[in-house]
């Protein structure tokens, strides 16, 4: 590896930092069970090996210190577990509490503030039969811990898409929680990198000049640049298998996608790619997974740190 990176788990998928910087959760394996390690001490402790058939895809900060999982309730088998039966649920911070489900069903990842209580996903005519077939709504709410029990408020819908030539999955919130990155899953295996003003309701493609498969992942703290899972090194070299090539690129938030800087390596030693990054809220460190192109998007065997250039 280089000097800049080190490995803090050998074994893993998807990382989330805490809004403190202080520990980041991660999901042992998909439909697997939910982990947190700290950054200081690394003692890794589970938050769900006391569920039996744990079935989660992720785990995720809120700001207040709790977790939001996104799951399915038992697992039937990849397609209907990670599509139709996907839903989101909320995990107290205190020891011993069990996740409580809010009645969302959901598509893919979500977005979650690292300063309030708002969280953004998105929903397809898989979970939500009222859409029309490959129409998909990008939601934002409130999640409102203050009564009996967790739920979601003030729920609205800030994108929507009719069909497939542009499914929707919601990202990170910056600006004061004023705008939202989400990615456009495009047809032929493609995908583009969007911003949305939440207020205007004005949405920005970020990648319209870089084309092939670009997703979208953690924001950096000046609000002005992103991380993108991209196959551009497999295009500039004239052969990509898209996601399955993808390396971790930072994205100047633009408009023009001239600003795109190559930030990981794997994807230059045969069967390799890392994916999945996740920026620390100071800037400093960037956690991501190593996975293998062979494997569907998510699948990861352990978590890296890489030391940020400041």
């Amino acid at each position: 590896l280089p000097k800049n990176i080190e490995v803090l788990t050998h074994f893993g998928e998807r990382a989330d930092f805490s809004p403190s910087n202080t520990e980041v959760a991660f999901m042992a394996k998909s439909f697997g069970d939910a982990f947190v390690i700290d950054l200081k001490t690394r003692a890794i402790r589970c938050l769900t090996c006391g569920l039996p058939g744990a079935a989660f895809l992720r785990v995720m900060h809120l700001a207040s210190g709790d977790y939001i999982l996104i799951g399915a309730e038992r697992f039937t088998d990849i397609r209907t577990s990670r599509g139709r039966d996907n839903e989101l649920w909320f995990l107290s911070k205190k020891a011993g509490s069990k996740p409580v489900r809010l009645g969302q069903k959901m598509s893919e990842g979500a977005a979650l503030s690292k300063h309030s209580m708002l969280i953004s996903f998105s929903e397809t005519s898989g979970q939500n039969p009222e859409l029309p077939k490959g129409a998909s709504n990008l939601i934002v709410a409130e999640v409102d811990v203050s009564g009996a029990a967790p739920a979601l408020r003030n729920k609205r819908v800030v994108v929507s898409s009719p069909d497939n030539a542009c499914t929707l999955e919601a990202q990170d919130f910056f600006e004061n929680d004023q705008r939202m990155t989400y990615t456009c899953y495009e047809p032929q295996g493609r995908a583009s990198v969007w911003t949305i003003d939440l207020a205007k309701k004005q949405s920005v493609n970020q990648t319209k000049n870089i084309g092939s498969y670009n997703e979208v992942e953690g924001i950096f703290p000046d609000g002005m640049h992103t991380c993108v899972e991209s196959d551009q090194q497999g295009v500039r070299m004239g052969a990509t298998r898209l996601f399955r090539d993808i390396d971790i690129w930072k994205l100047r938030l633009d408009g023009t996608g001239r600003s795109f800087e190559r930030l990981t390596h794997f994807n230059d030693y045969e069967g390799w790619k890392a994916s999945n990054p996740v920026v620390s809220t100071d800037g400093k460190l960037m956690a991501f997974q190593v996975a293998r192109g062979s494997d569907e998007a998510g699948v990861g065997y352990g978590i890296l740190l890489m030391h940020l250039r400041q």
